[in-house]
Formats: structure tokens, sequence, C-alpha cells
């Protein structure tokens, strides 16, 4: 799997690492966030504030769109599917914003709410944009970051593994230490962007990742694309609303070396091959 991808045998690739066509995200799962989305749960949201009156069936019919789902409101059950072809749409359109910003030599800041499966892949994308002289910022690092979930509010330090901003439970040596988290706040973006701004730092021309993180810059008006499953509507929402320039539709819980022909191809088709 860890191959180099060409062009041709991307789709393939895609499938056959369960990355697309049936993946492993349940029907009932993607439902289930639909609706909280439709009540505007923030912990779905994560970051956007919908312009438009998204209900359920909205919803599934944005997704059938955007990913290639099911468009029947009444399949309930099974796992979702993801349209090969439309990942590969997407990622060329993800590799045009990434050669963009490589040619003017813009300022990049990245961050996942998906350590354990997504750090390579854009710790690949950082690597790439450095060596072209592109700044890779690290923002806020140690910041404190109190973000809720389902067991209470935690409190996690904001820190940077290769370029790419993650969030590690506790603060200061403690949080050096620990463990990044899975996460889906926006808040960690947020204070990244903030702190900059008070501080007078560079701000980003381009945010890639993925969850709170391009959901969270792209509602504050920055350039954010970023990779998200068929659960995840909020980043589809906000593409189709203008807030994200991109999003790629795939399964983001599969093996993390399964993610790295991906930076590969991105990286061919951005013209940064090394």
């Amino acid at each position: 799997m860890g191959g180099v991808v060409s062009d041709g045998g991307i789709g393939a690739y895609l499938v056959g690492a369960g990355l697309a066509g049936v993946v492993g995200t349940s029907r009932e799962v993607s439902l289930r966030r639909y609706r909280a989305f439709a009540a505007r749960d923030p912990r779905v949201l994560i970051g956007i504030d919908p312009e438009g009156v998204w209900g359920e069936r909205e919803l599934v019919a944005l997704m059938a769109d955007r990913c290639g789902v099911s468009a029947d409101p009444r399949c309930v059950s099974g796992q979702d599917v993801i349209d090969p072809g439309r990942t590969v749409a997407a990622l060329d359109a993800f590799a045009e914003r990434v050669g963009a910003v490589a040619q003017r030599g813009g300022a990049v800041l990245f961050g996942t709410g998906h350590p354990q499966r997504l750090l390579g892949f854009y710790a690949g994308l950082a690597d790439a944009l450095s060596a072209v002289g592109c700044t890779v910022l690290t923002l806020a690092q140690g910041r404190c970051v109190d973000i809720t979930t389902r067991f209470g509010l935690r409190t996690a330090g904001l820190d940077y593994v290769r370029g790419v901003g993650v969030v590690r439970e506790g603060a200061g040596e403690r949080a050096g230490c620990a463990t990044p988290l899975h996460s889906h706040s926006p808040l960690p973006v947020r204070v990244a962007l903030g702190a900059a701004a008070e501080e007078g730092r560079p701000l980003p021309d381009l945010v890639i990742g993925d969850h709170g993180w391009v959901c969270g810059a792209g509602q504050l008006g920055f350039e954010a694309i970023g990779l998200a499953d068929t659960d995840d509507p909020a980043v589809f929402v906000g593409e189709a609303e203008g807030a994200v320039s991109v999003a790629v539709p795939l399964d983001d819980g599969v093996r993390s070396d399964y993610y790295l022909p991906l930076t590969r191809y991105v990286l061919n088709r951005a013209c940064l091959s090394q």
C-alpha cells in the first residue's frame, strides 16, 4: 500500500486501501451525526455557523452529492460508500491550492484532530512546502485549550509535531509527553489564530487540516482545505456555503501509512515532488 500511486491508478488505490468505495463508517453513525448537525449541536458543527437551513434530508442530499453516499433517506443501515471519482477530483482541487500557495511562498498552518491517522499525510506536505520557501506556522505553541468532551471539560496543550498542530492532554511538561488527542474542536485553531493576531505574528495564507481546524479557520475567513469522512457533515456544509475551499471525502480511520501515497499524489499534482 505504501508505493507510489500513478495518476491513473489513484482511484483503484483508494478503493483497495479502504479510503473510498465501501468504507468503515456506518450509515447509522453518519445519520446520527446528520441529525445532531441539524439540531445545531456544537460538537458536530465543529466551528461552522451554517447560513442555510440544514435538516437531515438536506444533509443526506449534500453528502450524496459531495461524497457519493446513498441519497435514499430510507437507507438507514450498512456501510457508507464514497465515490473514488469524487475523492480524486477533490484531491486534485486540494493539490491546486497547495501548488498555488507554494508558488507565492505563502504561510501555511497545519492541524489535525486525527493525529494517530493523518499526521504523516500533513507532515509530508509541510516538509515539501517548507523546502520550497513557504513558512510553516507553529502558532501559540504550549497554550492551553479547554475542550469539552463526552467526559467533561479537559484542558489540553497546543503542540506541533513535524509542523502539524495537535492537542495533548494536560499542560506544560505533562502535555509535551502526552499522546496527541483525537479532537473535533475548533478551539485549537481559534487559539492559534487569536494568539498570532494579538502578537502581530504572520497569519496563514492557507490552513490545511481536518475537523475543527479546517472548519474553525474557514469560518473565520481564512482559506481552508482538508479531509473529511462521511460522518463529518460540517466540512461539506462549509464547502457548500463557501467557508471551506476544498473538502476531500475519504475514510479518516484507516492505517496511517495508507495516507502516505496520497501525500505523494498531491505533491506530484502540485508540481512539488521531491
